[in-house]
């Protein structure tokens, strides 16, 4: 697990939140932003403590339009000194994104693959297996690199295809993930279909093949049950999840998926509960109405939501 900030002295319980709203957030918005407003995200969301934020994805431009630009993207915000300390994970779909990636500046990448073979086959047009064999040589040069590698892992609750997952299936692909040289896995709940009563026993099963110290939670919010599940995945004992800010977000491959839960929402979450996070709410905010403007629409956080109608009031 990479750590964010340290807890302040006296506090014992810390949880690490990994802003995905340039990358995930982004690659389903139908306005595509300017370069200079990606950057200018990241740098406002670094400026409110995160201490690793997704910076872009290495795909095809043609699929994914939005993330076109990623290599800029990187290269300005790596050229800043003020963010040496950072980490701005990409993701890459096979060995010449990885390469792409590394030439731009990446120090940390980020691999995908789905329990589901359908959600597999719509995404990627391969098997879970070819998935992961198309895998083996990114992992292998970046390992050789000394680069470290995330996986992350779609569908672990329900696939829009294919209905429940099994969490025996879920905890096999997790572990092949691990088992290649992934230092985390990220389980998402791709659909936003989850609820406490489902994710827990995913949980279960997975934490039986890896130890949960190696697990992040990844939630869309669908249905209105991120929230719910992140707490009940942090009382099973996780401390590493994504967020988006705003909520953006979204699958192209997965008809009628919201966007990831929002970090505003996860930041007053825990730090109702006494847990620290190392971010500034209210700057958080902020950010969330900033890039919500210049995509045109309204933000998904209700946390940022309220406080916006308060500082109004």
């Amino acid at each position: 697990m990479i750590p964010g900030k340290a807890a302040p002295a006296g506090t014992t319980r810390s949880v690490h939140l990994v802003e995905v709203g340039p990358r995930d957030g982004l690659q389903n918005e139908a306005r595509e932003l300017a370069l200079a407003v990606k950057v200018e995200l990241i740098e406002r969301l670094a400026a409110c403590g995160l201490q690793e934020i997704e910076a872009g994805a290495f795909v095809s431009p043609k699929r994914v339009p939005q993330m076109a630009d990623s290599a800029q993207v990187l290269a300005a915000i790596r050229a800043q000194e003020r963010f040496a300390s950072l980490h701005f994970p990409v993701l890459v779909p096979n060995l010449q994104g990885f390469e792409a990636a590394c030439a731009a500046g990446a120090q940390r990448i980020a691999v995908f693959a789905a329990a589901s073979e359908s959600f597999s086959q719509r995404n990627i047009q391969c098997s879970i297996e070819e998935s992961l064999r198309r895998f083996e040589p990114v992992l292998a040069a970046a390992g050789a690199a000394r680069i470290p590698v995330r996986g992350y892992l779609s569908c672990v609750v329900a696939c829009p295809y294919e209905g429940p997952i099994a969490p025996a299936k879920v905890a096999q692909v997790a572990a092949q993930l691990r088992d290649m040289g992934c230092y985390e896995v990220s389980l998402g709940d791709t659909i936003g279909a989850g609820t406490p009563g489902t994710v827990l026993p995913m949980l279960e099963a997975v934490a039986r093949a890896i130890p949960i110290r190696q697990l992040a939670g990844h939630f869309h919010d669908t249905y209105g049950m991120a929230v719910a599940n992140v707490h009940t995945s942090y009382e099973f004992g996780l401390r590493t999840f994504d967020a988006s800010v705003g909520g953006l977000g979204g699958c192209p491959y997965a008809p009628g998926a919201s966007g990831n839960v929002a970090t505003e929402d996860l930041v007053y979450l825990f730090d109702g509960l006494g847990v620290h996070s190392g971010v500034d709410l209210q700057a958080l905010q902020e950010c969330g109405a900033w890039i919500c403007a210049q995509l045109g629409r309204a933000s998904n956080s209700r946390a940022g939501t309220a406080l916006a109608r308060r500082v109004k009031n």
